[in-house]
């Protein structure tokens, strides 16, 4: 089996990339046109590396849309964003709905909201997004969840083009792209109506365009020494480019992401940061000298207005619906207030949407929130080793006979569906996640930085967070970043392409990781899919109580 899987693993477009660690020493020894262009290898197998992308988003589509519409009841958190979004749909904002209104619409009656708005604590982008599948295909349960799985399969599909841009390698953003889809949180959220996976597919969308724009400016630098016909910038700071494409859609798609949820800005503060040391650095690898300090003055004020000013356009761009009418909750605070500050300096309408997120902020930050408790509520010391899941529906004690239940004796049979990470991925990511640091640190590889960065920017900042309950499916920000490390690490030990035996040592590794995570993808399934089995079955599954 290994040495098929090494003649697989050789026969895969790739991009053979630097054993940084081995070539840090010889790396000033490349001539400095080449170095800057050193993304140009990635065009030699682009197509190929968009087959690869297509095709690992397909297996993401079609493994997440099977029985989407079961349970057609609404689960867990669905109960808020799904009857929001239909609100949104009639409105322009959200309504507020009587108690009973859960089996009301499972019954078919789904226009039973009350006349009142409601008080909403996230965005409104990914419900208008869950919005978009209710009003092609209905108030349903497919029809909530349908956008979920379409953004799911995104998010795999940029993971890749990430993990690929970072690598130099077709092979390790597909590695890195599969191992995503074969996870059981992300795969869970990809067919739940929660806003966490739109957040999550904007965010890696985001960081790609960022890695994308290193790489378009460091082409740049080089064309423009080719152009000049000069060696390096011989100490001048060199050209000033005022448009950067890439680093624009970076700041659309983080405008975006904090349309869904807030947090996202996080990683946004920590791309601007990483933004202006690469264009130092680049500038620096170009020849500037002591004059790429420069760049904190001036690339530095670009790069806030293309990635922070656009991202805040943005984002205020997707409150528009709450902006052009007159319901919605505190929309009429501008006119009841004429003298507030925000109010005289930005009109009525952004007066007002100001006034809102002070109270949306004094929620999330109150008293009241931080007394709150939850079955299921989460320390995220416990998300990168799946300390605790979290539970989004469940059937319990299900007798023998009924539904089809096959247990025998005093056994029962449950239908559940728990947010839960392939246990194995977390796992061997953790332990990528601390070779990544090392390598990243000591061995100099920016490469690392970037997944690193974004992937653990948004779990430490629960952190100071923690007095209020918390929930394991917020990792869904992280682990496209940390699968992303997983693979890059793998690719460190399969090695280059012409390695001979050590290579076909990395593919027997590689290869090892790959059956493991797709085993246990596999084993965990009926658990994630709300599927009918005996509570011996599910035991099996629990290998921990804090799971349970």
């Amino acid at each position: 089996m290994t040495t098929t899987l090494s003649g697989l693993i050789d026969r895969l477009p790739r991009v053979a990339w630097a054993e940084r660690i081995r070539g840090t020493s010889q790396a000033p020894l490349m001539p400095t046109i080449e170095r800057l262009d050193d993304a140009a290898v990635l065009r030699r197998d682009r197509v190929a590396a968009w087959v690869v992308t297509v095709a690992i988003g397909a297996l993401t589509f079609f493994t997440r849309i099977v029985n989407l519409s079961r349970p057609a009841n609404l689960v867990f958190d669905e109960t808020y964003y799904a009857k929001d979004a239909w609100t949104l749909l009639h409105f322009g904002y959200e309504v507020d709905w009587p108690a009973d209104a859960n089996d009301q619409i499972v019954a078919g009656n789904t226009n039973g909201w009350e006349q009142t708005a409601s008080f909403i604590v996230h965005p409104q982008l990914g419900k208008w997004l869950i919005a978009g599948g209710e009003y092609v295909f209905g108030m349903n349960s497919f029809g909530w969840r349908i956008a979920s799985v379409i953004f799911g399969t995104l998010l795999v599909m940029a993971t890749v083009r990430m993990a690929r841009r970072l690598s130099r390698s077709t092979l390790v953003g597909g590695l890195a792209g599969f191992f995503l889809a074969m996870d059981g949180l992300t795969f869970v959220m990809s067919r739940t109506a929660l806003l966490d996976v739109f957040e999550a597919a904007f965010t890696v969308m985001a960081v790609a365009c960022f890695v994308a724009d290193r790489d378009w400016f460091r082409h740049r630098l080089a064309e423009y020494l080719r152009k000049n016909g000069l060696v390096d910038l011989g100490g001048r700071f060199g050209p000033l480019l005022l448009f950067r494409p890439w680093r624009l859609a970076s700041g659309v798609l983080f405008g975006l992401a904090c349309g869904c949820k807030w947090n996202a800005m996080y990683v946004l503060a920590a791309v601007g940061v990483m933004s202006l040391i690469y264009d130092m650095a680049s500038r620096k690898t170009a020849g500037a000298g002591p004059k790429a300090f420069r760049s904190m003055f001036i690339d530095a004020p670009l790069a806030f207005v293309q990635l922070v000013v656009t991202a805040l356009l943005v984002y205020v761009a997707t409150w528009w619906s709450w902006l052009t009418t007159d319901g919605g909750w505190a929309r009429d605070y501008g006119r009841e207030n004429p003298d507030d500050f925000w109010v005289r300096h930005l009109g009525d309408a952004l007066g007002s949407l100001v006034h809102y997120h002070q109270q949306i902020f004094d929620f999330h930050t109150g008293d009241w929130i931080a007394e709150q408790t939850h079955v299921y509520e989460a320390h995220p010391a416990g998300w990168l080793v799946v300390g605790r899941v979290i539970g989004i529906d469940a059937v319990n004690d299900i007798k023998p006979g009924v539904d089809g239940c096959t247990a025998t004796g005093s056994d029962t049979c449950l239908r559940v569906i728990s947010g839960m990470g392939t246990p194995f991925l977390w796992w061997f990511a953790a332990i990528a996640i601390v070779i990544g640091l090392g390598l990243w640190i000591l061995g100099r590889d920016w490469r690392f930085a970037v997944p690193l960065v974004a992937g653990l920017v948004p779990w430490l900042m629960w952190f100071p967070n923690a007095d209020r309950p918390l929930f394991y499916f917020y990792a869904i920000m992280v682990i496209p970043f940390t699968a992303t490390v997983l693979a890059m690490v793998l690719g460190k030990i399969l090695g280059p392409a012409d390695g001979g035996l050590r290579r076909r040592r990395g593919a027997m590794i590689v290869g090892t990781v790959v059956v493991i995570v797709v085993a246990n993808f596999w084993f965990i399934y009926p658990i994630l899919t709300d599927q009918l089995m005996t509570r011996t079955m599910w035991s099996l599954r629990m290998w921990f109580r804090s799971w349970i």
